[in-house]
């Protein structure tokens, strides 16, 4: 299904997130962003204080190609730091979900299971499923008792609370707060601004406005080439933000491009089979008929995206993407010509942004029955360690003076609020990688302050300055304009009796709309003859049982409560 992040969609959020944060420890710094300061006001306590005798864990995890986590040295400072000796059962990214479930299906397995979530994760139902089953140990009294770091942190983030906490109260497990502030708002839409000045276009506001600067792109040659080869409007079909209709469509109704569910006064809804929704397709459409739009925005993928971006000359007058290192290369000329721009105003004075929280629900660390209560309290005292902001910048990174380093007198912070307080030592080419991070297996707590604080540029159109550029992006022309209520999917958990049948029709519902999208927008269909037809069309794939799902699952959910 389109909208479930695939591995390639994973793979490709990692490279932008590699520009600003690459290490010779062989690793991306990923992002996040939270209000939380996991370090400054709770007290450790007891999570400091180490096993009195040695304590063995069995641990399953994911192992990336550059590590070996037995040696690895984070390893060793937890192990140093509780008392604890690991026992690894490793398993490379390939093939690492086929791997979990034969664990756990045979009975033999670990005290505790480490994922990187990307790859591998218990969903929702697997973490009720085996909660009820006593496979999996719930953490909260471990968490209330032993970890105040992690407490602090669920606390001060309903969002990442209630993605973590089962409807009847229990957290099965935990996933990583990744609360990246750009990728919270994936649909962004960036501009050509150097061609905009050589055409003397204003930036657009409305739909009309956006309108009449693509016909400019097309007809009025800015890449002054002599040739009418401008492509004024493109994107792919990952799940990036690089689709090209939700950014349109939001100058409509809303559009959240991942499960088309909006939210009426706690009423979960469904917004693809609204009249405002036809009048974004005939907006789209007009678009589509002019040749404003690229065909192929609709079947290519992000690498063919990248070389219209790159093409020379310069081709493209706007890309949608969440960042847009996606079409074009940050080493190049041409990167710096692309500016965002705010949502679009419709004729209705509709303007969203999407808005989707940056994280996947179910969890990446489980604690089993196979473990006795003192491997329990080990473990999670280690867990916690990791939700410091000394034990992430360890865990996520490595070694100080090795692989990262203190600021230089007269370097900022990415965000300016912040004290610059890291950033990365960049390897030199030609260098093995360190073995001395868990990176994305250790990456629990990338807060508003792990990442608003890392040294930034200040020249956002530089390679190092490029998180700048999509902070002030963020916060410029996106923020604080999503709907004031958003069906929240991240933090909604499906009972496990209906998740099966819940999936099916979601990946139905969902292909059912994006085909006739598809269809209305290029004229295959007709949106005066063939609508009526399209909106009965929900009542054989029973889009009423599907809402009545939803909405049960939005009612029990821990979410704002």
């Amino acid at each position: 299904m389109k909208k479930i992040v695939s591995l390639a969609a994973a793979v490709l959020m990692a490279i932008v997130l590699m520009v600003t944060g690459c290490s010779n420890g062989g690793h991306a710094d990923q992002n996040g962003n939270s209000a939380a300061n996991p370090s400054s006001g709770a007290s450790a306590g007891s999570s400091s204080e180490p096993a009195a005798n040695p304590v063995t864990i069995s641990i399953f995890a994911d192992q990336d190609s550059w590590q070996d986590l037995p040696t690895n040295a984070f390893t060793k400072t937890l192990e140093q730091k509780f008392n604890i000796r690991f026992q690894w059962t490793t398993v490379p990214y390939d093939g690492a979900p086929e791997k979990r479930q034969i664990s756990l299906a045979s009975g033999d397995y670990p005290d505790v299971f480490l994922l990187v979530p990307y790859i591998d994760h218990f969903t929702q139902a697997d973490l009720l499923k085996y909660g009820q089953q006593g496979v999996i140990v719930p953490l909260n009294d471990l968490i209330d008792q032993y970890a105040p770091h992690i407490k602090e942190v669920l606390d001060a983030n309903k969002d990442y609370k209630a993605m973590n906490t089962a409807p009847d109260g229990k957290i099965y497990g935990l996933n990583g707060l990744s609360a990246c502030y750009h990728c919270s708002f994936p649909n962004k839409m960036w501009v050509n601004t150097a061609w905009m000045k050589k055409l003397q276009i204003s930036t657009p506001k409305t739909t009309d406005d956006f309108k009449k600067m693509l016909e400019a792109f097309k007809t009025k040659d800015p890449n002054g080439n002599g040739k009418a080869d401008e492509i004024p409007l493109s994107g792919s079909t990952e799940t990036f933000g690089v689709h090209v209709v939700p950014f349109l469509m939001n100058a409509f109704i809303y559009d959240d491009d991942h499960t088309y569910l909006i939210m009426d006064n706690g009423k979960v809804d469904f917004a693809p089979n609204k009249p405002q929704w036809r009048e974004g397709l005939k907006y789209i459409k007009s678009l589509y008929d002019e040749g404003l739009i690229d065909p192929a925005a609709f079947t290519q993928n992000a690498a063919a995206f990248a070389k219209t971006g790159n093409h020379n000359p310069e081709l493209l007058g706007a890309g949608a993407g969440m960042h847009p290192a996606i079409f074009v290369d940050l080493n190049s000329e041409s990167s710096k010509h692309y500016d965002s721009i705010p949502p679009l105003t419709g004729p209705g004075g509709v303007s969203y942004a999407t808005f989707n929280y940056s994280g996947n629900p179910g969890a990446s660390f489980v604690i089993t029955n196979k473990a006795g209560k003192e491997q329990q309290i080990a473990m999670i005292k280690a867990l916690d360690y990791i939700y410091t902001f000394e034990g992430q910048l360890e865990a996520n990174t490595g070694i100080e003076g090795v692989d990262w380093r203190k600021p230089k007198e007269g370097e900022k912070a990415l965000d300016p609020s912040m004290q610059a307080r890291w950033t990365t030592i960049p390897g030199k080419p030609g260098d093995k990688p360190h073995n001395n991070a868990w990176a994305q297996l250790g990456q629990y707590n990338l807060s508003s302050e792990f990442r608003g604080s890392q040294v930034q540029s200040t020249d956002i159109y530089s390679p190092d300055g490029y998180e700048r550029r999509l902070f002030d992006a963020t916060k410029n022309n996106y923020d604080g304009k999503q709907p004031k209520q958003i069906f929240p999917h991240w933090a909604v958990w499906i009972d496990p009796g209906s998740a099966d049948q819940a999936g099916m029709m979601q990946t139905n519902i969902n292909n059912y709309v994006e085909q006739n999208e598809l269809q209305f927008i290029t004229g295959s269909k007709s949106l005066d003859k063939d609508w009526d037809d399209y909106v009965k069309g929900f009542d054989g794939l029973n889009l009423k049982g599907y809402l009545d799902i939803m909405q049960k699952a939005y009612d029990a959910s821990t979410y704002g409560k």
